[in-house]
């Protein structure tokens, strides 16, 4: 599985941006994905991640309320919708397939296939 990021930019607090992490390859609904970001000299951090079947997801406790995660494994996509945005929230934003269950959904060492990160920067 290859995973491609897309739908990063530049948005003023409060705003709204929706994040897009397309798959290819056919094994695509057997994996749980998660969202992951980095910021400026910072450790790569879990922000959100959601089963194979679409039901079950996790979030990270300060994107609680504000983003959703959903997937439409008939269009390989996982997306994430941001909402109230904050300059906190700037990163770049990863998406990975959870090759692993040895530590608990938000451990990045569960998770390969990384793809491409796309930039949020949230202006204040």
């Amino acid at each position: 599985v290859q995973l491609q990021a897309c739908g990063g930019g530049l948005v003023q607090a409060g705003g709204s941006l929706r994040l897009s992490c397309a798959a290819s390859g056919r094994t695509f609904s057997s994996y749980a994905i998660g969202w992951f970001r980095q910021a400026p000299g910072q450790e790569r951090e879990f922000v959100a991640a959601i089963m194979w079947g679409g039901i079950t997801t996790y979030y990270t406790e300060s994107v609680k309320g504000r983003f959703t995660i959903s997937r439409d494994n008939a269009k390989n996509t996982v997306s994430l919708q941001m909402n109230n945005l904050k300059p906190e929230d700037t990163a770049v934003y990863y998406c990975a397939t959870r090759l692993y269950y040895r530590r608990n959904y938000s451990s990045q060492d569960d998770y390969g296939n990384w793809g491409q990160g796309t930039q949020v920067t949230v202006s204040s």
